[in-house]
């Protein structure tokens, strides 16, 4: 198993309790078909957990670690939280958030996992005792601002409560017995957005969006209504600012109609109050073939992966045959109610806002450039005047200050001309630029159509006798121009100045780097050694720095690209991406992904005789326990235990009791009986008799005794026997 493929480990530290969010977060796992695991650091130790430097946090390797603060449970203690809090001993919450980010500064020393940090709504009651300069929206921006720099993701209360709004969340109850603040719906939110971050992670980037016209990109039939009869509302117009939003991050805008290409150029031209303009447009299939058969052109024509692509449309039948065809492509179907397509678009994962690079941004322009030069490749008459009129421009250095994140972005998307396919995070990329012992060289290439910016990168080490290549990757679009040859020429010349011998270049195959490896299956024979993993291929030093290419010997691969094979290596190839595209559709609110959530986990119940529930508060009692242990039923004799349960969620049907009953059941109760619902039963009805008025206790009684005597054989008024 190589790198790309190892078990994400995810581990959460939280200032309050949080296991109740492990269902709804594993369950989107499941469903995602992501490979994880998930840890939950000790309660309420975030400072232990960030300074240790064997904590469970600080050894995350290539995983993501979950930090959920709650501001009132800094402040001290508070009628809410346990006088034995491990808080740092400082008045005032401002403190205690500044010392938490200067240990995340020290941890990020030595941090190769990603980081995000929610803040988490509080209470009214503790919102009051804030001290002054301490709401939570002030710590939030000092939170965003001490960790801009550091590739750590705040996600604020508001953020997380506009994409999943949750009324009224604090269970005062199971905080006051738990330290359990939060109500279902609110834990279910949480495990949905650590999920979906996640997966922003783990799937493969999306960088395509594909477009149908009609219905979609305004209302009406460009054919029929003509440019001036097509009706574009505010939310069209607003559907089409989110599309350029996505266009300036990187992604490419294409359209795919049913159409006459001429209808629908016109609207471009001739409609000004048009949002997505023609120069947004990287390339487009408009004619009367299925949707299915433009999508492969397009991959073929752009050179990505459908997996690449997002296709949206709001016709369900051909939503249905794409999805059929082009498995691998995302597809959106486009609601029919105009009036829901906002919140539509805040649910579509794959355009969750993302770090971006300057080559995101220049994409369109980079492609375009691609395609100019395609068209000078194929009317030049050999290759090597293709490559002769070209003007190529070719350099390799060091990486600037600020390109970590490229380096890292490279290592991620290319899969093809990648000798190991081993991902490395911008940390990590930093932390290898600053290693003496490692060192790192990108590789620039510019032509007479543009500059294609940063395209390779070199990751290596130099031994006794060797340079060992860890990294050696080259992007698919400077194929076939003789980049990678030189880029070996360097590593040998790099070897002979350092009186090495050799050039060790470390090889991992993967389902999609075939092309890597003939490459250097094409290199001056030398040894090769293997490793548990793949193989060394060992070149004299003298024979890689004299590597050079010829085109009419070389040749160039006409089919290679992102579209050649599947899926990119590694976990991320698994991603359910028909679940993914419905989950605008059918989850996208708290209540529906927890009714979703209940579903998958329904159990039958016990699977012995039982007593059914009869009175009004067994049967109250049997419902809470149902729905908290996703059973169909529930005997009154049946262990909670039993049945699933486990003490936090205890803790909840106490808190529902209150909920319901107005009554505190002593937790005692959890130790002393089986936690069964005529327990439960008993133990509120007492409670509920104990606090009753003593006059109103002694009126039921005294009622309740005459209609005992005067129900008794014998009595006046009662039943004679004859």
């Amino acid at each position: 198993m190589d790198e790309t493929s190892e078990i994400i480990k995810v581990v959460i530290s939280s200032t309050f309790v949080a296991e109740p969010l492990r269902e709804a977060l594993e369950t989107w796992l499941s469903e995602l078909r992501i490979v994880a695991t998930v840890l939950f650091a000790p309660y309420n130790q975030v400072f232990q957990q960030l300074l240790d430097p064997a904590s469970s946090l600080t050894t995350n390797k290539r995983g993501l670690n979950v930090i959920l603060l709650r501001p009132s449970d800094w402040h001290g203690t508070t009628a809410t939280s346990p006088q034995n809090d491990p808080v740092p001993p400082h008045s005032g919450l401002r403190r205690n958030v500044t010392d938490f980010v200067q240990a995340v500064r020290q941890t990020d020393q030595r941090r190769s996992s990603t980081t995000i940090v929610i803040t988490c709504p509080d209470s009214a009651e503790n919102t009051q005792i804030s001290e002054p300069g301490d709401s939570i929206q002030e710590i939030e921006r000092l939170l965003i601002s001490e960790f801009s720099d550091l590739g750590v993701e705040v996600i604020t209360a508001a953020d997380l409560l506009a994409l999943y709004p949750v009324a009224d969340c604090y269970d005062r109850q199971a905080d006051k017995l738990a330290h359990i603040p939060y109500n279902s719906l609110f834990y279910t939110a949480l495990g949905t957005i650590i999920a979906r971050r996640l997966y922003a992670l783990t799937a493969p980037p999306h960088k395509v969006i594909a477009l149908d016209c009609d219905g979609t990109l305004w209302d009406g039939v460009c054919g029929e209504d003509g440019p001036e009869g097509i009706r574009l509302d505010s939310i069209r117009k607003s559907f089409q600012s989110a599309l350029v939003a996505q266009h300036d991050r990187g992604m490419l805008i294409c359209l795919c109609s049913r159409n006459n290409e001429s209808d629908v150029l016109d609207v471009f031209d001739r409609r000004k109050d048009m949002i997505l303009k023609r120069n947004h447009i990287a390339a487009s299939k408009i004619n009367w073939k299925s949707k299915a058969e433009n999508l492969q052109s397009l991959s073929k024509e752009l050179g990505l992966s459908l997996e690449s692509f997002a296709f949206i449309d709001d016709d369900p039948v051909i939503c249905a045959e794409v999805r059929a065809r082009c498995p691998e492509i995302l597809t959106l179907l486009l609601p029919k109610d105009p009036q829901t397509i906002p919140a539509f678009l805040k649910h579509v994962w794959a355009f969750d806002a993302r770090k971006v690079s300057t080559e995101d941004v220049e994409r369109t322009r980079l492609y375009r450039e691609h395609f100019m030069r395609e068209n000078l490749r194929h009317a030049a008459p050999t290759l090597k005047d293709f490559l002769v009129s070209l003007d190529l421009d070719i350099q390799i250095s060091g990486p600037s200050e600020t390109e970590a994140g490229r380096v890292s972005e490279l290592t991620h998307r290319t899969n093809q001309f990648n000798l190991t396919a081993i991902r490395q995070t911008e940390r990590e990329i930093r932390q290898i630029c600053e290693d003496k012992s490692r060192e790192c060289l990108v590789v620039r290439l510019k032509d007479r159509f543009g500059d294609y910016g940063m395209v390779g990168v070199m990751i290596f080490n130099t031994s006794v006798d060797s340079i060992v290549v860890e990294t050696f990757l080259l992007s698919c679009r400077a194929l076939g121009r003789g980049v990678e040859h030189q880029m070996m020429a360097k590593l040998g010349k790099i070897a002979q100045e350092r009186r090495r011998d050799f050039v060790d270049l470390c090889c991992i195959p993967t389902e999609k780097n075939r092309p890597a490896l003939d490459f250097v299956n094409a290199l001056p024979r030398g040894t090769r050694k293997t490793h548990d993993k793949g193989f060394y291929a060992r070149l004299e030093a003298a024979n890689a720095a004299s590597t050079s290419y010829d085109p009419d010997v070389h040749g160039i691969t006409e089919s290679l690209s992102e579209a050649a094979t599947a899926a990119p290596s590694g976990q991320a190839s698994s991603i359910n991406t028909t679940f993914v595209g419905s989950i605008p559709e059918t989850l996208h609110t708290p209540e529906l992904i927890h009714r979703w959530i209940s579903q998958k986990h329904l159990r039958p119940g016990s699977s012995i005789a039982t007593s059914p529930p009869v009175s009004p508060t067994e049967q109250t009692i049997a419902a809470i326990y149902s729905e908290l242990l996703g059973v169909t039923s529930v005997g009154i004799h049946d262990s909670f235990f039993e049945l699933g349960g486990y003490s936090l969620l205890a803790m909840r049907v106490l808190s529902r009791i209150h909920e319901e009953f107005n009554v505190e059941v002593d937790p005692m109760v959890l130790f002393m009986t089986n936690f069964t619902v005529s327990e439960l039963s008993s133990a509120v009805q007492k409670e509920q008799l104990r606090r009753m008025n003593p006059l109103d206790l002694e009126e039921i009684l005294r009622k309740i005794a005459e209609i005992t005597d005067e129900g008794a054989p014998g009595k006046t008024g009662g039943t004679t026997s004859t």
